[in-house]
């Protein structure tokens, strides 16, 4: 068996197959093996696991990739997903969203929350497109003290699928001292990633929503992949609208890896790590 895994949760949307068939290449690439998870309810846990293995089988034949099967009986099942990619060490976890959710939705919550609190990287698969690799990483940057850290994981899959990472300068504030934090933020970022021999770019945005511009700035680079921070709640307005990152995670038909925030050390102090 395979050390490194990729947990893909599946259920009966058709963005759950899509999730799985777009992990393949990830999987490839890492080494890793694939767990399909299977959340029963109620007493079907006997046929969901034995859709799952016909899945497994099947998808194994097609992809030639080492997939298990686990099958897991809870009404929790956002909650489910965090404990077994704890339980299997998962390098990521590859989701298939439901078609767009209104933020009322107690589903759709759920859903955010399990990737809002996932220590995994966890990339939400919304549209039914199939993309053939990753030619293309969006990497936005905000003048948040988080923002850089999502750099070193955009490294790490532009070096394994030969991508070009953009930087992209989210301008929402006309604070002066708040721009030219930005700017350098976004000018270290571009310099450290060319210095890692990854071909990148760098632009500037601006506008007065965050997830507007960054959904506009993915559309207009033909993104494979856009990389944010899945940031926590901080006020009112943003409880009622829901946060920048669920909004993305809302509203994108291209693939969305959110990354958990982490805490700063003198062991981490590197924003690149």
């Amino acid at each position: 068996m395979k050390p490194n895994a990729i947990l893909v949760p599946i259920d009966s949307t058709e963005q759950s197959v899509t999730a799985l068939t777009q992990s393949y290449n990830l999987a490839r690439l890492t080494n890793s093996r694939i767990v399909l998870l299977g959340i029963a309810d109620n007493n079907n846990k006997s046929e969901l696991q034995r859709k799952l293995n016909e899945l497994a089988d099947q998808s194994q034949k097609t992809a030639g990739i080492e997939i298990e099967v686990m099958v897991t009986e809870t009404k929790e099942g956002y909650e489910e997903i965090n404990r077994v990619a704890d339980l299997i060490g998962a390098l990521f976890v590859v989701i298939g969203m439901e078609s767009k959710m209104a933020f009322g939705n107690i589903k759709a919550a759920h859903a955010f929350r399990m990737v809002r609190e996932s220590v995994h990287p966890v990339i939400t698969i919304r549209g039914n497109k199939h993309r053939d690799g990753c030619k293309t990483i969006l990497l936005p940057i905000d003048p948040s003290f988080q923002s850089r850290q999502k750099v070193g994981k955009g490294l790490e899959l532009a070096k394994l699928f030969g991508a070009t990472l953009k930087v992209v300068a989210v301008h929402t504030s006309t604070d002066e001292s708040i721009e030219n934090k930005l700017l350098a933020y976004a000018n270290q970022s571009w310099k450290y990633i060319k210095s890692q021999g990854v071909e990148a770019t760098i632009k500037s945005v601006r506008g007065t929503d965050m997830p507007t511009l960054i959904l506009g700035a993915a559309k207009d680079a033909d993104a494979d992949l856009i990389v944010i921070m899945s940031e926590d709640k901080s006020g009112i307005m943003e409880m009622i609208k829901g946060t920048a990152a669920e909004r993305i995670i809302n509203n994108s038909d291209i693939p969305v890896l959110s990354l958990r925030p982490r805490k700063m050390t003198k062991e981490n102090a590197s924003f690149w790590s």
